[in-house]
C-alpha cells in the first residue's frame, strides 16, 4: 500500500480545522477546543514502530483526548492512555524477551526446582485426556505474556471503565461465533488487549462477557471510526500493516488461510483512512507481523518515521494553543501506583490439585501489600509445578483500600505423554519415551516413566509424593535399570569393550516448592555386572554392590535449559559407602587372578563427594560465557572399578561421569578427580552457535597404600558447532587433548535419558 497522505497533505489537512475554531469564536465567546483522536493498528511485531509516533507527539506537546487500537496497536495504545510516556514504552520493548512471550514455554527459573531436570528435554509432547491421546492445537496460551502484561497494565488495576484512563481508550477483537468487531470499552485491561492480539491460529481465544474473542484485526485492523465515535474531530491514524498481499507472495498454505482471514478487513480499511485526518502509513517492506528478532530495527525506523511528523504535530499543538491557551504536557515520568493491599484469596478451576496445596504453592498472605512483580512471582510458583495449563488473576475491591485476588486456572490433563530422540557417538541411537502422571495415583503426587530404546537399554520409574498440609517435603523413591557397552583403553588406545548392567534402588527426602534450591537426604543400593564383548589384557567379570546413605543440596538459576545465556547450576553430594555382596572374578588373557592379590581392591567403606559446578554470563547480545567445574572424590583409592569416576566425553550421559574434551568416552577412570573448563558461546544466528572450549583436569590425587602415588594431569580442547532444532540441540564437535595427541569427533543430537 503506498502513503495516502505526505507530511505537507497533513499539514493542509489542518485547514479545515482552523476553519471550524475560527468560526466557533466568531459566533461563540468561548469555543470548544477540537479533540485529537489518535488510532494505532494492528501488525504484530511491526506494531512497536508506532512508538515513533508517540515519542513525537510527547516531543511536540500535542494531547492527545481519545485512542483507539487493535492487535499490537492496542497493547501501544492502552499503555499510552493509562499514562506510559513514548520514551517509557520504548524502553519497556526494548528490555523484552519476545522468545520467552511468544512461546508455551516458560523460562526454566520459573519452574520449581523438582521439575527443572526433566522439563524441555523432549521433542513432543501428547496430553491423553478421556481415554485418548490430544493433539495440541498450536495455538499459544502463553502464561509469561499473560503476566508480563499483567504487570505493565497493573498501575490501572482499580479502574474498571477504560473512559477513566488519563487518556479514554477503546480496542477492538472479533466474535468468533459472528466475525462481528467488538469494541471493548471495559473490564480487565489486561484480558481486553489479550483478546485484541490472539491472532487465531496462533494464540488461543479469550472468553469476555459471554463471548470468545479472537484479534481484532480480522474485521477492523486500524479503527478510526470508533475514535471518531468518541468524539474526535481531528484523527491521527498510524498503519503499519501492507493489507493483503498479492497474488506473487502467497507462496504457502499459511499465507492463504491468512490472506482469506483477513479479507473482511481489506475492504474496510479503505474507509477508515478515509476517514482520518493525518494518515501516517509507515513503510517496513522487509518485514512481517513475526519479525519479533528484529524489533530493534522496527523500533528505529518508527523513530525516524514520528521524527518525519513531527513538524505536522508540532504546528498542531502550536496553532491549538495559540487560540487556546497552554495545553496539557505530558509529564516525562508517570505517577504509578506501586502495590495494592489484599484482604483475601480465591481460586477458581481446581479438582486434582486442593486448595491448600494452591495456597502453600503462591505462598499467600492476606493483609499485606504486594506489588505487580510480587503478584506475578506467587503465580510463577505454583505455575512452576507444571500442574496447570494456565494461571490468571484479577483484583477484586472487597472494602474502601483493600482487594481480593481471584486465580483462574485450568490444570493440565493429568497424564502426559512424551518422545525424544537421541544420538551420541558413545551410546548410539535412542528413541526416549515418557508418560509422566500428576495426582493421578495419588494425590499431591508426580509418577514418571521413562524408557530409553536403542543400542544402549535404560529405564526409570520414578515417584514424586509431596507430604505434609502444606506440601513442604517430598518422598521420592526411584527405580532405574540401565546397560551399556563399555569400551576400555590403554594409554589412551581402545583395547577391548565390555558390558556394564547397572542397577539402582532409591529412596530420598527432599525440601519442597523452591524455584532456586533444594535439599535432602537419601539411602541408595546399587548392583553393578560386568561381562566382557572384547576381551582385552586385563578383564574384569561378576557382579558387585554398594549401599549408601547420602545428603545433597542443589541449586539452579539457569534461564534455558538449553544453551543457557544467564544463570547457574550447583548439585553436591556427600555419601557414606556400605560395599556389599561381591562376587568377581579378574582374568589377565586366559588366567583367572586372585581377587585379593590384584591392585589391592578393598572391601572397606568409604566416604565420597561429588561435585558440580555450572555458570553462564551474557559478555553481550551475541557472546556468552560459561564455565564447568567438577570434582570426584572417593576417600578409599583402593576401590573396585564401578565406584571409581569416568573421565571422558563431551555431554554427561551416565553416573559418576566427569566430563573432558579431548577424550572419548571412559578413557581414563579413577577415584580421585578435579577438573575445570571455560566456553565462548558465539551466537550465529538466532538458533546456531560456534563454541570453542579447553579444559584441566587433575586426577589420582588420593595417596593408597597398595598403588603408586602420582597425580596425574590432562589438558584437552574442543571446538562445536551447535543448532538448537526442534528435535533438540545438533551438536558437531572435534576435539583434541595433548596427552592423548589424538584429534576425535563427536556428534550429539537431542537430550540423553
Amino acid at each position: 500500500m503506498k502513503p495516502f497522505y505526505s507530511t505537507t497533505h497533513c499539514l493542509f489537512l489542518l485547514f479545515p480545522v482552523f476553519f471550524v475554531v475560527f468560526t466557533q469564536k466568531a459566533v461563540a465567546q468561548q469555543p470548544e477546543r477540537p479533540f485529537t483522536g489518535l488510532t494505532l493498528s494492528g501488525g504484530g511485531a511491526k506494531g512497536v514502530a508506532h512508538i515513533g509516533v508517540l515519542k513525537a507527539l510527547d516531543s511536540a506537546g500535542l494531547k492527545i483526548d481519545y485512542i483507539t487500537g487493535t492487535s499490537m496497536g492496542s497493547v501501544m495504545g492502552a499503555l499510552y492512555a493509562i499514562g506510559y510516556s513514548g520514551d517509557e514504552i520504548e524502553q519497556i520493548v526494548r528490555k523484552l524477551d519476545w522468545n520467552e512471550l511468544l512461546t508455551n514455554q516458560v523460562t526454566l527459573r520459573a519452574l520449581a526446582m523438582e521439575e527443572k531436570d526433566e522439563y524441555g528435554r523432549y521433542a513432543v509432547e501428547l496430553p491423553f485426556k478421556n481415554r485418548r491421546f490430544r493433539v495440541p492445537t498450536g495455538a499459544l496460551e502463553s502464561q509469561e505474556l499473560w503476566l508480563q502484561l499483567s504487570e505493565l497494565f497493573f498501575p490501572a488495576y482499580r479502574t474498571r471503565s477504560f473512559s477513566d484512563f488519563r487518556i479514554p481508550f477503546r480496542c477492538i477483537a472479533t466474535d468468533l461465533e459472528t466475525a462481528a468487531a467488538v469494541v471493548i470499552d471495559s473490564g480487565e485491561i489486561t484480558t481486553a488487549i489479550r483478546a485484541s492480539i490472539a491472532i487465531p491460529g496462533v494464540f488461543t481465544p479469550v472468553d469476555h462477557k459471554g463471548m470468545r474473542l479472537v484479534d481484532g484485526g480480522i474485521v477492523r485492523n486500524l479503527p478510526v471510526s470508533e475514535v471518531r465515535e468518541m468524539g474526535a474531530d481531528y484523527v491521527i491514524a498510524s498503519n503499519v500493516s501492507h493489507g493483503l498481499k498479492p497474488n506473487e507472495e502467497l507462496s504457502n498454505a499459511l499465507q492463504v488461510l491468512m490472506q482469506i482471514a483477513f479479507f473482511k478487513d481489506g475492504e474496510d480499511i479503505k474507509r477508515q483512512i478515509g476517514l482520518s485526518n493525518c494518515f501516517i502509513n509507515q513503510s517496513l517492506d522487509g518485514y512481517s507481523s513475526g519479525s519479533f528478532d528484529k524489533t530493534e530495527e522496527i523500533l528505529e525506523s518508527g523513530i525516524k518515521t514520528g521524527n518525519q511528523y513531527y513538524p505536522v504535530f508540532k504546528h498542531l499543538a502550536d496553532s491549538l494553543s495559540a487560540i487556546y491557551g497552554p495545553v496539557y504536557s505530558r509529564p516525562a515520568v508517570s505517577v504509578r501506583t506501586d502495590s495494592v493491599l489484599l484482604i483475601s484469596c480465591q481460586v477458581e478451576g481446581l479438582s486434582s490439585v486442593s486448595l491448600s496445596s494452591f495456597k502453600h504453592f503462591i505462598r499467600f498472605q492476606g493483609g499485606r501489600y504486594y506489588s505487580a512483580q510480587q503478584l506475578s512471582d506467587m503465580v510463577r510458583l505454583a505455575y512452576g509445578t507444571r500442574n496447570f495449563r494456565y494461571i490468571r488473576y484479577r483484583l477484586e475491591p472487597v472494602d474502601i483500600v483493600g482487594y481480593r485476588i481471584v486465580f483462574e486456572t485450568e490444570e493440565n490433563p493429568a497424564i502426559n505423554c512424551k518422545l525424544g530422540m537421541h544420538y551420541n557417538t558413545f551410546s548410539g541411537v535412542s528413541l526416549i519415551a515418557n508418560a509422566t502422571a500428576r495426582n493421578y495415583f495419588l494425590p499431591a503426587s508426580r509418577t514418571l516413566f521413562t524408557l530409553n530404546l536403542g543400542e544402549n537399554m535404560r529405564a526409570r520409574a520414578e515417584h514424586l509424593q509431596y507430604l505434609g498440609r502444606r506440601n513442604s517435603l517430598m518422598l521420592i523413591p526411584n527405580i532405574q535399570y540401565e546397560s551399556f557397552r563399555i569400551n576400555t583403553y590403554q594409554q589412551y588406545r581402545k583395547d577391548g569393550q565390555f558390558r556394564s548392567d547397572y542397577f539402582k534402588w532409591d529412596l530420598k527426602f527432599q525440601s519442597a516448592g523452591s524455584l532456586r534450591q533444594s535439599f535432602g537426604a537419601g539411602i541408595r543400593l546399587e548392583t553393578t555386572g560386568y561381562s566382557s564383548l572384547i576381551e582385552s589384557d586385563t578383564d574384569i567379570r561378576g557382579t558387585g554392590s554398594n549401599l549408601t546413605s547420602y545428603l545433597f543440596y542443589q541449586m539452579n538459576t539457569l534461564d534455558n535449559p538449553v544453551y543457557p545465556k544467564t544463570g547457574a547450576r550447583f548439585d553436591a553430594e556427600l555419601g557414606y559407602v556400605i560395599p556389599r555382596d561381591f562376587d568377581y572374578t579378574l582374568w589377565e588373557g586366559d588366567t583367572n587372578v586372585s581377587f585379593s592379590t590384584f591392585s589391592g581392591l578393598s572391601q572397606r567403606n568409604y566416604y565420597r563427594i561429588v561435585l558440580n559446578y555450572e555458570y553462564f554470563e551474557p559478555i553481550n547480545p551475541r557472546y556468552t560465557f560459561s564455565a564447568l567445574v567438577q570434582a570426584g572424590v572417593n576417600s578409599d583409592a583402593d576401590q573396585n572399578m564401578y565406584s571409581a569416576f569416568s573421565i571422558g566425553g563431551l555431554n554427561r550421559l551416565y553416573r559418576n561421569q566427569i566430563v573432558f574434551s579431548g577424550l572419548e568416552n571412559n578413557t581414563v577412570f579413577s577415584h580421585s578427580v578435579v577438573s575445570a573448563q571455560a566456553r565462548i558461546h558465539r551466537r550465529l544466528g538466532s538458533n546456531l552457535y560456534l563454541i570453542p572450549g579447553a579444559n584441566v583436569l587433575l586426577y589420582d590425587f588420593i595417596d593408597s597404600p597398595t598403588r603408586e602415588f602420582r597425580r596425574k594431569f590432562l589438558s584437552g580442547y574442543s571446538l562445536t558447532l551447535a543448532y538448537n532444532s526442534i528435535l533438540g540441540p545438533i551438536e558437531l564437535s572435534a576435539m583434541y587433548s595433548d596427552q592423548s595427541k589424538s584429534l576425535h569427533t563427536y556428534v550429539t543430537l537431542g537430550l540423553s535419558f
